[in-house]
């Protein structure tokens, strides 16, 4: 600590810059007056496109642990967070701006698979799942993950030279091979040997927008009915009995409204991104029990595109039901000339650290598609199409009271 405290003073990096006035027309505020009851942004909003270039392109004026992570450390006010994780490294990085993002930095290259021994409890976060996965959402049109975009950090610059927190300066040390590194203090996977480095300075990441904070848009975590054991042994109820949907009917919010049917497009998203890690969702409470629920943490996704695991697909295959929207917009992504995979090719490809997926990972998610159509096919040939698919297309427009009000 004392060695970066005179590291500091000799930089004259004490002296911080005149801070900029608050602009209402910053993207970031933009982004959250945007939120409304159908998702985190409208369909066809210019503003996307301007918070992904902001955030790639402005420089950072801070860096510090995440909340939870905080909370983790007893070092934050924990009213603040939804639930804590702290399992593997992310920072919050501020701009000039005062808008924030956080940042999960790269630990896994694209080209390699997720070991077929591990438990996805502790898998690598990868930081092009969580680009990928924001652009899947947006082709799907569920609009649930935050806007994400890929940057090459300097680690030195934009992280070391700008926190204030002392703790995640005396983490910072010089590799064998001179290139700069970090860790994380955390209770589980933090520790030297989970470092990640800079090339000497520059590090991959993603960067996803942070949504209000939770004294202006209250959000709730809740634990997703079909969760996964997170010990070596033992299933859960869902895994052994084919009939648990009929329970999960019987309990509320599930015995109505829509919270089932946003359940299965998660478990749609999750399936085709290959995320086995989906142990809560969060949800605006503005919006009541039939809002949308979001799509955070996605960076366990695209693991290994030689597998499909189907029983993400529970909550479809168990409870054989879907929204006539999602399965449009399915079925139209598995037309040749609207493929999926060809889709995601090109948006991917507007992403400053493209190329984001391998071709394998592009080829699964045609495959994956496939079995989703399968599945909801056999529900279909059993139940019947009035009972399987669900009209929503014709929802009445959220009224101008029910978007995110900000007091700036």
């Amino acid at each position: 600590s004392r060695r970066h405290k005179l590291y500091r003073e000799e930089l004259n990096l004490t002296s911080l810059a005149v801070p900029l006035p608050l602009r209402p027309e910053a993207s970031w505020l933009q982004f959250h007056l945007g939120i409304s009851r159908d998702g985190l942004y409208p369909r066809s909003s210019p503003l996307v496109n301007r918070l992904l270039r902001d955030m790639q392109e402005f420089p950072t004026v801070s860096a510090d642990y995440s909340q939870d992570e905080k909370a983790l450390l007893g070092a934050c006010d924990c009213s603040q967070i939804v639930k804590p994780s702290g399992v593997h490294l992310k920072l919050v990085l501020r701009f000039q701006d005062f808008g924030k993002a956080m940042f999960k930095p790269m630990r896994q290259k694209r080209e390699e698979e997720t070991p077929e021994d591990f438990f996805y409890f502790v898998d690598f976060q990868r930081h092009n799942a969580e680009i990928a996965a924001f652009h899947l959402d947006r082709i799907l049109d569920f609009r649930r993950v935050p806007p994400t975009v890929g940057r090459l950090i300097n680690v030195t610059k934009e992280i070391l030279e700008v926190t204030k927190n002392e703790v995640l300066q005396s983490v910072f040390f010089v590799s064998p091979a001179s290139n700069v590194c970090f860790f994380a203090k955390c209770p589980y996977m933090c520790k030297t040997e989970y470092a990640v480095c800079g090339n000497p300075h520059l590090l991959e990441g993603s960067l996803s927008a942070f949504l209000p904070s939770l004294n202006l848009a209250p959000r709730l975590s809740i634990p997703n009915p079909w969760i996964r054991s997170y010990s070596f042994d033992g299933k859960e109820e869902w895994e052994v009995n084919p009939l648990y949907c009929n329970t999960v009917r019987e309990i509320y919010p599930y015995s109505n409204g829509n919270r089932l049917l946003n359940i299965v497009d998660m478990a749609i998203f999750d399936f085709l991104i290959g995320n086995m890690d989906r142990h809560h969702y969060e949800m605006f409470t503005k919006f009541g029990d039939d809002g949308f629920l979001l799509h955070l943490d996605n960076a366990r996704g695209f693991g290994r595109h030689s597998h499909d695991e189907t029983s993400i697909l529970a909550p479809l295959s168990q409870c054989c039901i879907i929204k006539r929207t999602t399965l449009l917009r399915l079925q139209l992504l598995a037309e040749p000339e609207y493929r999926l995979s060809d889709v995601m090719r090109e948006s991917l490809l507007q992403d400053p650290l493209a190329p984001i997926l391998t071709e394998p990972h592009l080829l699964a998610l045609d495959r994956r598609l496939q079995l989703i159509l399968r599945a909801v096919r056999r529900c279909i040939d059993t139940y019947g199409e009035a009972t399987v698919v669900a009209n929503d297309t014709a929802q009445p427009q959220a009224p101008v009271s029910d978007r995110v009000k900000l007091d700036t």
